[in-house]
């Protein structure tokens, strides 16, 4: 079977020495894992999830009369914090996860991107969302890397007027130093040419799967005063967090994808809890 996290997480290594834009970049600090994605439906390639955020400033959620405009009840006071993320000692800073085999099965015919490649192979799409992933990245470790315009002033998508060609910019420049082909073509298949060339395809994904480690609301240990509470007196208790807020080691496992479902991969002598 081939290990597709970890084949993407070499091209990611190969990619940020290579390419100076992104040479900043220390995988060691990004994690590379994989989340279920149909290939005949909408939705992302990858996704960049950034773990260095600091806690949000306090809030409350409330809920108003629809006939008065009346606050009815709020919730109690809380901050929307990121989770840890640690694979042994080194804490991850951020995380991208690959759809599959959504992520297998794009092309360039007929993508926005397709522009940037004229006469290039369909598997350049997928070269392509690695490196836009990867551009997420910001140098300051911030957040998700803010577009700069041609003003100066930053977009408020994170996806501004530039960023696709910069994007393309890396990918050619990337392929222009000549990587070895052992690096990337794995990229070079779909889906199902690439599962029956290695009898299956595996990847590295949390063991609550569909979840992962998002960003989630803890309460306030000391609650505060509230305009709200001139209108209503109901507060409603906030539920403690229904997943980890610290993950390790221990949160991760090797999952078996196919086209339409995947399951945990067992691996001969491993005890299945009931």
């Amino acid at each position: 079977m081939i290990n597709y996290t970890e084949r993407l997480s070499l091209l990611m290594h190969d990619i940020v020495r290579r390419v100076p834009t992104l040479s900043f970049i220390d995988m060691a600090d990004v994690l590379v894992f994989a989340r279920a994605g149909r290939s005949n439906a909408e939705g992302a390639f990858a996704t960049c999830h950034c773990l260095t955020l600091p806690p949000s400033e306090p809030g409350y959620y409330f809920w108003r009369d629809r006939a008065t405009h009346r606050i009815t009840r709020r919730s109690e006071w809380f901050v929307t914090k990121s989770p840890e993320v640690w694979v042994g000692t080194q804490q991850i800073k951020y995380m991208i996860s690959f759809a599959l085999p959504r992520f297998c099965d794009q092309s360039l015919d007929r993508s926005r991107k397709e522009r940037f490649y004229p006469g290039a192979d369909p598997w350049v799409a997928k070269l392509d969302t690695v490196v836009h992933e990867l551009y997420h990245i910001d140098p300051e470790f911030a957040g998700i890397r803010r577009i700069e315009k041609e003003d100066g002033t930053y977009s408020a998508n994170c996806h501004g007027h530039q960023f696709f060609e910069q994007v393309a910019g890396m990918v050619h420049a990337y392929l222009k130093t000549r990587p070895s082909p052992d690096v990337y073509d794995f990229l070079c298949e779909d889906f199902t040419s690439l599962d029956l060339r290695h009898g299956g395809i595996v990847a590295t994904s949390f063991r609550s799967f569909p979840s992962f480690p998002q960003r989630y609301i803890e309460r306030l240990s000391e609650q505060l005063p509230c305009e709200a509470d001139k209108e209503c007196a109901a507060v409603e208790p906030l539920r403690p967090p229904q997943h980890p807020t610290r993950y390790t080691d221990e949160h991760l496992h090797v999952r078996h994808f196919m086209k339409d479902q995947s399951r945990r991969l067992i691996r001969k002598g491993e005890f299945r809890a009931a």
